[in-house]
């Protein structure tokens, strides 16, 4: 779609939404779209009441924020693990990236919220999370987080296995994070 249907896309809904999230997949690998989405939703009066977001993996580099940050109000990023092992093991890829990003963000004040999709024996030992809180509590003490509870609906073969997130593990989550 080009950005001029997404606006009229937009223009339809507006009497019931107020604003518009990027997300994907992943919203940053199309960075240039999406700064020229918002861009052209900034510039015209008829979507000034609408906000911007992006729905972030965070490994973007510092080059694709600057891009986007004059167009953006804020970015919902997700850490999947501070451990870099661990986020390895999770995701395929360091999560070196992911930290910059979340520092350079919240330097900046684009960062909206940080997202922890936490699974079960993979990045929820007291130990990490604790860590987890420290780290992002000593890039800003009032930062948001949120905690995402891992449901295996519409995961991948390989996570499909992994343990749900019960009621119990949720209570524990937050009483090391707080």
């Amino acid at each position: 779609m080009s950005v001029p249907e997404i606006l009229e896309e937009i223009r339809a809904s507006m009497p019931y939404i107020s604003g518009i999230t990027v997300s994907g997949g992943e919203a940053t690998v199309q960075h240039q779209f999406v700064a020229e989405l918002f861009k052209e939703m900034k510039k015209r009066p008829e979507f000034s009441s609408l906000t911007t977001f992006i729905d972030s993996n965070g490994n973007a580099p510092k080059a694709v924020w600057d891009l986007l940050a004059p167009y953006t109000d804020g970015v919902m990023l997700d850490l999947k693990a501070l451990d870099d092992a661990s986020h390895i093991a999770l995701t395929g890829s360091s999560n070196a990236t992911v930290l910059e990003s979340i520092k350079y963000l919240d330097s900046i004040g684009k960062l909206y919220e940080v997202r922890l999709l936490l699974v079960p024996g993979h990045n929820d030992s007291d130990d990490e999370l604790i860590k987890t809180a420290v780290w992002l509590k000593g890039v800003n003490p009032d930062m948001k987080i949120k905690i995402n509870a891992f449901k295996t609906h519409g995961v991948r073969a390989t996570a499909r296995e992994w343990p749900e997130v019960s009621d119990a593990d949720l209570l524990r989550y937050h009483s090391r994070l707080d």
